[in-house]
């Protein structure tokens, strides 16, 4: 049995309603009022968090970093990778304002760490959880920290092997914090739906006896799909207002009339999954009444007659004698006439004997 674990009341684990965080991460672009329409947006959309993001340039990279392959696809390629950070850096006083905003919407606020000293910063707050970002998960040391403050974690394991995942779900056990939520997560923006590799939801689930779920960064709803299906209990999805802004993850977003869609798609496929009991619903117990059939007299019958195969026709409705009932009437002898299409009852045969 794998547990849940608890965020912000909200527990969150197989059999639980999936927990839905909109990644507004990066994409309010320096804006502040861009920032407050995404908290809006994601109110709106269904998200039960809006995740944002945590650093300070300097306590990130070194000077000279390059900009990733996706970074340079989606953003100016003559501004360098520490330019374009430190354009996107959000405010600290930016963090509480819209934290304050998030409880007016009634909408979780989070945000990812990216340093030592933003964990503490995030802990001062009295954030509900940390989410910590893939590249964290191939740093055990980065993850004990966060983990000492005994707040729960959602863990991003794009790039990972198992291994590393491994290592960093120990690296937060071995403090005593075992309230992790781990998720599949492919490192590229927009991914390919090839690449979103679904299964290790389970390989993941069973190997570490955690929640798992799934960030998703595709261009389509189907892998987060999917993934509610194949058990994840949580969904991270980049929100922005506009996926043609300028910005390096704009382009791998939903905007929130697709944001909206992906949740009323998750929630439906909540609903289609069912208990996993095989019998019928109410809808189904009343139908079978007209869909099923009975036995009935393919031809007329005559008083005396001994049943065989060629007398039987199996039609609608179920009003009359099961199907089921069949092989125990052959051989039987009619006791009374029976005209062909009329519906065969019990007392239409001798006892047997």
């Amino acid at each position: 049995m794998i547990p849940s674990v608890a965020i912000d009341g909200r527990a969150i684990g197989p059999g639980r309603p999936c927990y839905v965080v909109a990644e507004a991460g990066v994409n309010h672009n320096g804006d502040w009022g861009m920032a407050c329409r995404l908290v809006e947006a994601a109110k709106q959309a269904g998200a039960d968090a809006v995740k944002f993001q945590t650093y300070r340039t300097d306590r990130l990279i070194v000077g000279d970093a390059p900009k990733a392959g996706y970074q340079l696809r989606t953003t100016n390629a003559g501004e360098s990778q520490g330019e374009m950070l430190r354009r996107l850096e959000m405010p600290e006083d930016w963090h509480h304002r819209l934290a304050a905003r998030c409880r007016e919407s009634g909408i979780l606020f989070l945000s990812t760490p990216y340093s030592f000293e933003d964990v503490d910063f995030l802990d001062a707050m009295g954030v509900a959880a940390f989410k910590l970002a893939s590249l964290h998960c191939a740093e055990p040391a980065y993850v004990a920290y966060a983990a000492r403050k005994g707040r729960p974690l959602i863990m991003a394991t794009g790039m990972a092997t198992l291994a590393e995942v491994d290592a960093s779900v120990r690296a937060a056990r071995e403090v005593g914090n075992d309230q992790v939520v781990v998720l599949q997560c492919t490192t590229d923006y927009p991914a390919r739906i090839a690449d979103a590799n679904l299964r290790t939801v389970a390989t993941m689930e069973a190997a570490f006896g955690l929640p798992v779920g799934y960030s998703d960064h595709t261009e389509s709803l189907v892998p987060c799909i999917a993934a509610v299906a194949l058990g994840a209990c949580m969904i991270e999805k980049h929100l922005t207002l506009d996926r043609t802004l300028p910005g390096p993850d704009h382009a791998a977003s939903f905007d929130p009339t697709q944001f909206a869609a992906l949740v009323t798609a998750i929630r439906d496929t909540e609903a289609a999954l069912g208990s996993g009991l095989k019998q019928p619903c109410a809808v189904e117990i009343e139908n079978r009444k007209t869909m099923r059939r009975s036995l009935a007299a393919r031809r007329d019958l005559a008083a005396g007659e001994t049943l065989g195969e060629d007398a039987i026709a199996l039609l609608r409705p179920a009003s009359g004698l099961k199907p089921a009932l069949l092989p125990e009437l052959l051989g039987r002898r009619l006791t009374r006439n029976v005209a062909a299409g009329a519906l065969l009852a019990l007392g239409d045969f001798d006892d047997g004997g």
